[in-house]
């Protein structure tokens, strides 16, 4: 039987031979790219209030269900959780209803306000309703929606309601003498200044809801961090 090499012995006064660490490379072979996690799907906010469905509404909350679809043309998710408290239902159909059809502000002075409340409050779920509303059904276009958030409009009077609205909402309701004089100089009268502040105070209340219950947007998304270019 043919005798066996002897084993490599390290030559005296030299290291001996690196040997590779587990898990790391050979010496000498470039070292490969660490592996980056995919990023994650952000998840959505979980609404913090139940829903009511309209389809399982009976008695009094299914007759708002409906008064609700006959001032609004539809149901959306901020009316089925208003439903949680019928009284409070109630009165917003009650106002929604006065305003827009005994009021005196038109349909897209009353969108105006509205949007530039829901930008001020940072409702993303309002901003989009008015969006939708003021582009679709109250005859804006997207520039004037978009310059209603800034509290901006083209004409004198509507100008002069959103700066008052502006004024309102900006300085939680103190209104200096100038500015109440600039809104009558452009014809605002008394009855105006009020009707324009419920418009406020109404808008304040859904948006402050919409936030508090993290309702689910079912209109076109519109984010209030939109920057300027898609608000020109």
């Amino acid at each position: 039987m043919p005798a066996l090499p002897a084993p490599e012995l390290p030559t005296p006064g030299l290291p001996a031979p690196e040997l590779p660490t587990p898990g790391l490379p050979a010496p000498g072979l470039p070292t490969p790219a660490p592996l980056t996690p995919a990023p994650l799907t952000p998840a959505l906010p979980t609404p913090a209030l139940r829903s009511v469905d309209p389809e399982r509404a009976t008695g009094e909350t299914a007759s708002l269900f409906t008064a609700t679809h006959r001032a609004l043309g539809v149901v959306p998710q901020l009316a089925r959780v208003m439903a949680n408290n019928p009284t409070v239902l109630r009165g917003y159909v009650d106002v929604v209803t006065a305003l827009s059809t005994r009021g005196t502000l038109s349909a897209d002075v009353r969108e105006r306000i509205a949007l530039l409340v829901a930008q001020e409050n940072r409702s993303d779920y309002c901003l989009s309703v008015h969006t939708f509303r003021g582009t679709k059904v109250a005859g804006l276009t997207t520039a004037e929606a978009a310059r209603a958030r800034r509290g901006e409009a083209e004409g004198p009077w509507a100008a002069a309601v959103l700066d008052l609205a502006a004024a309102v909402v900006r300085h939680h309701g103190v209104v200096s003498d100038e500015r109440l004089a600039a809104a009558r100089h452009a014809g605002l009268s008394d009855g105006h200044v009020v009707e324009i502040i419920a418009h406020v105070a109404l808008g304040v209340f859904t948006n402050h809801l919409a936030t508090a219950a993290r309702i689910d947007i079912d209109w076109p998304l519109v984010r209030h961090t939109d920057g300027e270019n898609a608000m020109a």
